[in-house]
């Protein structure tokens, strides 16, 4: 069956082009248009699709609201395309918090002709959202616990991050090391927020364009109980602090003399991403063995499924989100298939987990 789009635009040029995009792409049928929310949630009573494709700046109601009223009344997949969607926006991080899958940048100039370059995005985040589970997920807090294109392997980084045996950590507390993508920035905050503030520390790699991980973490920040900041070279793991790998770069554990820090440097994409759940994974692996605890949460792909492999195998303990509370289940899915998981779990068993790993 094809996959049914409402496209919500007030530009008829927009509607028009994207229409015409998404009709020549295999098994994707455009069942309407409307120019503002108003207009369209009459029309999609009556045939309600599979996928939004929603704007933001539109008369009488904007998109944001829109997206909000959607989640509340009818959860359905949607894809935000609008000129307020660029990268690193607060309204981007904003629609992805409220339960659109994905944020597709529109141009502001010379539509006709410039968006056509973002149209293959679109179609990939359509077939994306079309098989995404929208259900909202709440997380009790936990309370403190007393104590003090060519697709590449992760080896191509992982070689650049050579180390001694006696770099090799022993003596370190436990860590966390998480993993995500589509759906992700919604399951992170849920976890994240429940978590204590003396927490063992976290790293996470969610796929991210390069200006949306400061962003990111900084609302994190306001949210949590921990402190979430963007990673910088040489930031040390530290109990209760959150570092989020920055967009573009990879981020690694690594361990000296002076004591364990990430490592965020550039390179190629791993597994079609920068950063990659697989750099990380496998460095914490490298490095950390049985003191980590590995978490893979919802996304797209299979980035991250060898990396936590290899921390199983080197004894580390493993956690997929399970398929009932993933927005996609394909990363988690990988890592099971590949025998790569200890524990299974909905996503609001797993900060139970992440907070008794001491």
């Amino acid at each position: 069956m094809s996959i049914r789009v409402f496209i919500v635009d007030d530009s008829a040029v927009v509607r028009m082009v994207l229409s015409e995009a998404l009709e020549q792409a295999a098994g994707i049928e455009v069942i309407g248009t409307a120019q503002d929310p108003i207009f369209a949630k009459a029309k999609m009573e009556k045939d309600w699709p599979d996928v939004i494709i929603l704007d933001v700046e539109m008369p009488r109601m904007d998109g944001i609201t829109f997206l909000k009223n959607i989640m509340s009344e009818r959860p359905t997949p949607v894809v935000m395309c609008s000129t307020l969607t660029k990268q690193g926006s607060k309204t981007s991080l904003q629609a992805l918090s409220l339960g659109a899958i994905e944020v597709i940048a529109k141009p502001k100039t010379n539509l006709k002709t410039n968006l056509s370059s973002a149209t293959q995005a679109l179609i990939s985040a359509v077939r994306v959202a079309s098989k995404a589970n929208i259900k909202g997920t709440k997380i009790k807090p936990i309370r403190d616990i007393k104590k003090v294109p060519t697709k590449l392997s992760a080896d191509v980084m992982l070689t650049q991050n050579r180390a001694t045996k006696s770099d090799k950590i022993t003596a370190t507390g436990a860590l966390i090391a998480i993993g995500a993508s589509t759906g992700g920035t919604q399951a992170l905050e849920a976890l994240l927020k429940s978590l204590p503030a003396n927490n063992s520390p976290i790293i996470v790699v969610q796929h991210m364009p390069e200006s949306f991980t400061k962003t990111f973490a900084e609302r994190l920040d306001r949210l949590c109980k921990m402190t979430v900041k963007e990673a910088e070279n040489n930031d040390s793991l530290v109990t209760g602090r959150v570092l989020i790998a920055p967009g573009g770069k990879h981020m690694m554990l690594q361990a000296t003399r002076f004591g364990v820090s990430v490592l965020v440097k550039d390179g190629p994409l791993v597994n079609r991403h920068k950063p990659s759940v697989d750099v990380l994974f496998r460095s914490v692996s490298k490095f950390a063995a049985k003191q980590a605890l590995g978490v893979i949460l919802t996304g797209m792909g299979d980035d991250g499924a060898l990396g936590m492999k290899e921390m199983h195998d080197s004894g580390a303990k493993t956690i997929a989100q399970n398929e009932a509370t993933c927005v996609v289940y394909g990363m988690p899915n990988e890592a099971v298939k590949l025998g790569a998981v200890d524990y299974e779990l909905a996503l609001e068993k797993i900060p139970e987990m992440i907070a008794s790993h001491r």
